[in-house]
């Protein structure tokens, strides 16, 4: 089984509880708006670190990474990036430029959510970083066996993992 954490909108900022909840994993996928390259240092501690800038990283020490990334853990296309709507159109229109991937991993909204999209799994781990608005701050997991990915989302704070899963 392959183990991935899965984080997006940090703000700069590791939460303490991501040592926790992303020990044992075997590689992590950061969503953009990492805020601080100090935060990647962090994951990288625990974890090989697939990361994409998001649209606070533009003009910080974060610039440097894609907008966009591929990578295939324990046999499951992923592809990453911060804002989904231009690449939700090109899926929905059937022109997606090589073979589709398994797990589309974003972020942005801050609103953690799986869902389908013509047979895609989407996955935001909503944010990582100070809470924004009345959305609960959560990061994800996936594991890989078999080759199916099965996702969880996890609040950072136990008491809201109600609200997250009502959310």
């Amino acid at each position: 089984m392959t183990r991935i954490g899965v984080i997006s909108d940090t703000h700069g900022r590791t939460h303490p509880r991501v040592f926790e909840l992303f020990e044992g994993v075997d590689h992590i996928l950061h969503a953009g708006d990492i805020g601080a390259e100090e935060v990647l240092i962090d994951l990288r501690a625990i974890a090989p670190v697939t990361a994409v800038r998001g649209n606070v990283d533009v003009l910080g020490d974060c610039d440097r990474y894609p907008d966009e990334a591929a990578v295939t853990l324990g046999g499951v296309r992923f592809h990453v990036t911060h804002q989904v709507a231009p690449l939700l159109e090109r899926l929905r229109a059937g022109a997606w430029d090589g073979p589709l991937p398994d797990v589309l991993v974003y972020g942005h909204s801050h609103r953690a959510a799986v869902e389908r999209v013509a047979g895609v799994m989407l996955f935001n781990p909503g944010s990582a970083g100070p809470r924004r608005f009345r959305l609960v701050p959560s990061l994800g997991r996936i594991a890989v066996a078999g080759g199916r990915a099965l996702p969880e989302l996890i609040a950072l704070d136990p008491k809201e993992q109600e609200a997250l899963a009502a959310d």
